[in-house]
Order: C-alpha cells, then sequence, then structure tokens
C-alpha cells in the first residue's frame, strides 16, 4: 500500500496498456507453470506453447474448465483432481466447499487477495474487524480475515449464528468494520435496535455471498451504516471484482483476468452483452486458466469515475447454471436430486428459492402419493445434511411440477 489512502496500491491506476502488458506477461508464465507442475493442466495444455498466449484473443483459445470439471476430477485424482501445481503436502489448508469441491490454501499473506476490497470499502489498519463468515471447512471466513490482515486490522472472529451473543461481543468490543453476508448485518442491526444494544460502532461494511439489491443497502445505511461495499470472489479464485466509491459496477481485481463468454462455451461476448463469467489467476498453488463460475455478468465500457483505472463487470447478474447461493452457501441440483434418491416416496422434486425482506428461504416441492408430517420431517432433515442449508419442504400432487428439466428454480428478483 502507497501513502495515497485512496488506492490500495499503484496497479489500480496503471495505463491499460501497462496493466495488459504486465498480466500476458504473467499468463505466459502461469500457463508454463500450470503445464509443467499440474498433472491436469498438464494434459489440458500440452499442445499450447506459452509463449503463444501473447493476447486475450489467444487466451481465449484455450479450453475452459468448470466446476463440474472439478468435482470429477476431484473424484478420480483425490484431493485435489491434479489441478494443484504445489504438492498437497506443502499447503497450509485444505477447505471444502458444496458439490464437494475441496480447494488449497498457503499461509501467506493475503492469499485470497481480499485487502483490496476491503481498502475500497474503507477499512484501515488498526480498525476492528468484525467478520461473520463461517470459519467451519468453507474457506469464507479464512478468506475475509486474512484480507483484513493484509490491511492491518485486528479480527473478531465471530463466524455465523448465535445473535444474541454476537450484540454482547459488538456492544463490548465496538469493531468499525463488519465483513459477512448484508443479511445477517441487518438482522444484527435490527435485532440490536429492537434489544437498545449498541451496535453504532459498526461504520463500514464489507459484504459478500449472496446479492445486494439496493434496498438492502439503504436499509443498512438507514440503520447507520455509513458505507456498504460488496465483494465478488469464489472459494477457488478468490477475489474477481469489488465495489469502489463510484459505485458504477465492480472493478476486476488486478491479479486476475476476467473474460465474459457465452454460457456452454468458451466464446467472449461484446462488452455490454451478459454472459459466463470466466476467470484466470495468477494463483501459482492453484492455477486455474480459464475457470468457468457460472455465474452471469457483462463487461461494462470506460473508465471509473472512482480513478481506478482496471476493467469493470456489471457485478454478479444470477448463475448460467440451475446452481443457486442461497444464505451464502451454493447449492447444486445434484444435491436436491440426493435428497430425493434418500427417500423413495418422492416421485419427482423442484427446490424454489426465493427472499422476503432481503432473506433468503427455499422450499423444496416434492411429488408424493401421499405424505405424512413424519415422511416431511425427515425429507427436511435430508435437505439440511445435503444442502447444509435449511429448507421447508411442500408435498405437490404426483404430475403437477413442470416438465421443464428444472431441478432448482431460482425465484429471487433483483430489482
Amino acid at each position: 500500500m502507497t501513502g495515497d489512502v485512496k488506492f490500495y496500491d499503484e496497479l489500480e491506476t496503471r495505463s491499460d496498456e501497462t496493466r495488459m502488458s504486465a498480466q500476458m506477461k504473467s499468463l505466459q508464465g502461469q500457463i508454463a507453470h500450470a503445464k509443467e507442475n499440474s498433472s491436469y493442466f498438464g494434459e489440458v495444455l500440452k499442445d499450447v506453447d506459452p509463449a503463444s498466449i501473447n493476447s486475450l484473443e489467444a487466451l481465449a483459445k484455450l479450453p475452459v474448465t468448470r466446476k463440474s470439471d472439478l468435482i470429477k476430477q476431484q473424484k478420480s485424482n483425490p484431493p485435489l483432481g491434479g489441478l494443484n501445481a504445489e504438492p498437497v503436502s506443502s499447503v497450509a489448508n485444505v477447505f471444502m466447499s458444496p458439490g464437494p469441491i475441496f480447494e488449497p490454501a498457503q499461509d501467506v499473506k493475503d492469499y485470497f487477495r481480499m485487502g483490496r476490497a476491503m481498502w475500497a470499502a474503507g477499512f484501515r489498519p488498526g480498525d476492528l474487524v468484525y467478520n461473520t463468515f463461517s470459519y467451519h471447512l468453507t474457506p469464507a471466513g479464512h478468506m475475509m480475515e486474512s484480507g483484513a490482515r493484509a490491511v492491518g486490522c485486528p479480527v473478531v472472529p465471530a463466524g455465523i449464528g448465535n445473535t444474541e451473543m454476537q450484540l454482547e461481543a459488538i456492544s463490548e468490543l465496538k469493531p468499525r468494520a463488519y465483513v459477512g453476508t448484508p443479511s445477517f448485518l441487518k438482522i444484527l442491526l435490527e435485532k440490536g435496535k429492537e434489544l437498545g444494544t449498541d451496535m453504532s460502532s459498526i461504520k463500514v461494511a464489507s459484504v459478500g455471498g449472496e446479492a445486494l439489491p439496493p434496498s438492502l443497502r439503504q436499509a443498512l445505511l438507514d440503520l447507520g451504516v455509513e458505507k456498504v461495499i460488496q465483494s465478488y470472489g469464489t472459494a477457488d479464485l478468490g477475489l474477481i471484482a469489488y465495489e469502489t466509491d463510484a459505485m458504477e459496477g465492480m472493478t476486476i481485481d488486478e491479479r486476475v483476468i476476467v473474460e465474459i463468454v457465452r454460457p456452454g462455451t468458451g466464446d467472449p461476448v461484446a462488452p455490454g452483452e451478459v454472459g459466463e463469467v470466466v476467470v484466470t489467476t495468477f494463483n501459482k498453488t492453484y492455477p486455474l486458466i480459464r475457470f468457468a463460475t457460472g455465474d452471469m455478468s457483462a463487461l461494462m465500457e470506460g473508465g471509473s469515475t472512482c480513478g481506478r483505472t482496471g476493467p469493470r463487470i456489471k457485478g454478479w447478474m444470477g448463475r448460467a447454471d440451475q446452481t443457486a447461493k442461497v444464505k451464502g452457501m451454493f447449492v447444486h441440483p445434484g444435491q436436491v436430486v440426493s435428497v430425493q434418491k434418500r427417500h423413495e416416496e418422492i416421485k419427482k422434486v423442484r427446490l424454489v428459492v426465493t427472499s422476503a425482506d432481503n432473506v433468503d428461504s427455499m422450499t423444496l416441492h416434492c411429488e408424493v402419493a401421499s405424505g405424512e408430517d413424519g415422511l416431511k420431517a425427515d425429507i427436511e432433515k435430508s435437505v439440511q445434511s445435503f444442502c447444509k442449508v435449511r429448507g421447508a419442504v411442500q408435498f405437490v400432487e404426483v404430475g403437477s411440477l413442470a416438465n421443464d428439466g428444472k431441478v432448482i428454480e431460482d425465484a429471487r428478483s433483483y430489482e
């Protein structure tokens, strides 16, 4: 970080030419590294000359790797499917995300590169950060803590749940900064207001893990938070993009290359056109090259008025597949089908995800010939077990669910 408090470092204000030149040089090195040290990418890139990948057009000719590929590769070649370019014995952590998908991490400063997003959110050295992302199996809590520590902030590893204890901790410790989902921050602030607990210390928030519609952001501002900035990242890639004071889309992190492609293909679309987010990272431990996130967005034209010169995306605009993110957790169609397979009474299922007052909920619609409360309770337990998120169960008549191939229906509105 420089002395300029507005920017995290000088990389954020580079010229387009300087940025592209540096990234292409790093890209060539990354492809060579992955080809030599990762068994998976050694096969994928076996006919690729790293020196020939000297432009975005050349990058776009390389194969795309998808989350479904990770699941398949990791099952056949555990634990990381050969995508790692450093031995598992040398990594600091191996995390688990729904799928299941496993991700490595190293004990290096800001491994997930979240510090840049937190600086943009107004975090400054010495600020006490209250981190409500989970530390259990998932990398989320560690991702955010490493970013806060990189900025120079001490961290309260609060995790999730136990709202009243969280309120007590906040009122006593008086953290200036919050990290977590925006909906949980709203719950904490509203509950604090209801109980007369002092929550006024929280002035800045770096939020993620779920959508941040304008109504939810405004609700948080109305509850006393001065700045609410969202970041966009994944367990596999770390930070991808982040909001700035300009509130003009999301600026792409300096250590990744983002392409927007036509869903189901690797073909880039024109700026402004909505497509799937494909990311190439310069992480040497886990060198994901053209990794399709399954998220939808669009590249924006022109620079940001905040002064950062990097490319921008419009932000998260839904999923390219049926996978849904509910309360910060991905729910995959395969998990829903596993619930169905556990209960032979279920003929067909459809998981419907909704949101009321900016709080996500999901209901599993089950076609059953006849069902009792005991069966419903058993299925609800299976939903929690397989999907890692609680959901209601509703019985419907056999043959009543739409014949459209959907296992998950995301019925939320982000207006």
